[in-house]
């Protein structure tokens, strides 16, 4: 008997109840139309989410409510809070329409595989080649906990997630040739990409429940074109696969996405699951990954991730004409760091050098700004995920992801705005005075400063110190509007606390310093003799601290002004403000 899994109805997508409880598992009906009582997705790695929304529920929801790409049609279908009415039975009907073309272990059509793909000699691999976290080839995690010669046993759930998972973050370089495929040579293909989420730094909305997170993931202000499809309708159209685009079979080409449909569905590999009956149910233990299609390009519709621009040019001087590429996260580098990149209000070009850079940010947040029209106090939030890829993009160095709540007032220019912008400046800034302090003194002992790649400096020690206060920030902004005198009042609050912890971490660095810092060490530079000594860093520590967090500084200025007032009548010596 043929085994099957149908995506639909078999539970495989865990969630979690918003009224709290333990997570549960289900379908992808009910994981659409239940959206409203499910907080969020529960995912084995961060990047799972993204491929999960993409690969499958957005989709979903975009191909069965088509017009829902209309701005009015969906400002209707948001405000109901749930897909309900003529929604839900549109989406009901798709599902029950094209219910064969999700079956994960379909003899002919398997969701989002290749059937019969196989190799010459009919090898295939461990069920790890599709984990990332999992030891497989050169791909070894730094703690995993098995080894490539221990066998992985995947759930048909664990499985489908994994799937898409490759299809969208797969390692990059050499995979393996299959019979039907005309560019594979000597039984591999070389050359592949990683993954088209590889490419860049995954931007997400989320909001109060699944439901929120869904619509506020959905483009507006176009129309789809009519052959922009999903993998499972380009794959099969009237019964037959679709000879022009050859999804369903070993072939593949490089082209370019017709629309966001395309594009999310993207098959960068050709896959096939071999499932198994064990005496616990049916199981996946083995897999054939093998090449897929490849863009030229991430598109510049792409709506999940902002943009660089970037002068054209051997030289790179400013000639009028620039080139978009997608932003990556750096490793260990918080979401709000990037604050502009995420806030930016319109393409802003700058000159650094001779190079004329500009920030885009992505078309989802910009459209929360301008089309969507979230309520201020409004419980948004934004994810960002990536993955650093080793060795020719080969293997995964390292998965990033992290989240901020976000205020609404902050999308739309304006006092919000200003402040958090600032604020990530100002954090900014205070790193770099702590590392500067740290370098003097260490040049002031006759040492070298601590070299940007290697050990860890005081300036990141700080910003680690800094990040819960930034987030507090960013939470507290959130039911302010753009109420001035508020704002005013909790960048106080910020600058106090940062000011606190910038002061502590100087203290660390000048605690650590040797006696013979206090009389320096001249150095001849560009011809000019410099001395460096812990009194003149420490001072201009100070300076900078001073003239960064100017709330803090005022109001401490006013407080010792109180103080010395207050002391005239009593003849005591006022303390010198820090």
């Amino acid at each position: 008997m043929a085994l099957s899994f149908n995506l639909i109805d078999e539970p495989w997508q865990d969630v979690r109840p918003v009224d709290g409880g333990p997570a549960l598992s289900v379908g992808l009906r009910d994981a659409i139309l239940r959206a409203h009582e499910f907080a969020d997705l529960v995912v084995e790695l961060p990047t799972q989410k993204p491929a999960l929304l993409r690969q499958v529920l957005l989709p979903v929801v975009v191909d069965a409510l088509r017009d829902v790409v209309d701005a009015e049609v969906w400002a209707r279908v948001m405000s109901a809070g749930r897909f309900e009415g003529d929604a839900a039975d549109r989406i009901g009907r798709y599902l029950d329409e094209h219910r064969e073309l999700f079956d994960l272990f379909h003899p002919v059509d398997p969701f989002a595989q290749v059937a019969g793909l196989r190799t010459a000699k009919d090898e295939t691999k461990g069920a790890a080649l599709l984990v990332a976290t999992a030891s497989s080839g050169n791909n070894v995690p730094l703690f995993a906990t098995r080894t490539e010669g221990d066998p992985l046993r995947l759930s048909p759930a664990q499985a489908a997630r994994w799937l898409l998972h490759t299809h969208c973050w797969d390692t990059a370089a050499i995979k393996t040739g299959v019979v039907g495929d005309p560019q594979a040579k000597a039984g591999k293909t070389t050359g592949n990409p990683t993954g088209p989420l590889g490419q860049f730094a995954t931007v997400t909305p989320g909001g109060r429940n699944l439901f929120d997170t869904l619509m506020l993931n959905v483009p507006t202000g176009h129309t789809l074109l009519s052959d922009d499809l999903p993998q499972w309708r380009r794959r099969a159209i009237s019964g037959r696969v679709d000879e022009t685009l050859s999804v369903a079979t070993p072939e593949w080409r490089t082209r370019a996405p017709r629309g966001y449909l395309d594009l999310w569905t993207w098959q960068s590999r050709r896959i096939r699951l071999v499932p198994e009956e064990t005496g616990t149910g049916m199981s996946v233990s083995r897999v054939l990954i093998a090449a897929g299609d490849r863009m030229n390009r991430t598109p510049d519709f792409e709506p999940h991730t902002s943009w660089r621009t970037e002068a054209t040019g051997r030289t790179k001087k400013s000639t009028g004409v620039t080139t978009e590429r997608p932003r990556r996260l750096q490793p260990g580098v918080a979401a709000w760091r990037g604050m502009e990149a995420l806030l930016e209000t319109d393409r802003r070009d700058r000159t650094v050098g001779t190079r004329t850079d500009g920030l885009r940010p992505s078309t989802l947040l910009r459209q929360l700004r301008t089309d969507k029209q979230l309520p201020d106090g409004y419980s948004l939030r934004v994810e960002l995920t990536g993955i650093a890829y080793g060795t020719q993009s080969a293997v995964i160095d390292d998965v990033m992801a992290d989240a901020i709540p976000l205020p609404v007032a902050a999308l739309q220019p304006g006092q919000v705005r200003g402040a958090l912008l600032e604020a990530a400046d100002q954090a900014d800034t205070l790193a770099r005075a702590v590392n500067t302090l740290s370098a003097d003194i260490r040049r002031a002992a006759g040492a070298e400063p601590i070299p940007w790649d290697k050990g860890q400096r005081p300036g990141e020690i700080l910003l680690h110190a800094l990040d819960p206060l930034v987030r507090r920030l960013l939470s507290d902004l959130r039911p302010l509007g753009d109420d001035f005198e508020a704002v005013e009042e909790r960048m106080l609050l910020w600058e106090n606390a940062a000011r606190e912890q910038a002061l502590m971490a100087a203290d660390t660095v000048a605690a650590a310093a040797p006696p013979g810092t206090f009389n320096g060490r001249t150095i001849r530079k560009d011809g000019k003799d410099r001395t460096f000594r812990q009194a003149g860093a420490e001072k201009s520590f100070r300076s900078c601290l001073k003239g960064t967090l100017t709330r803090a500084a005022e109001a401490a200025e006013a407080a010792r002004a109180e103080r010395a007032e207050a002391a005239e009548t009593t003849d005591e010596p006022v303390p010198e403000a820090v």
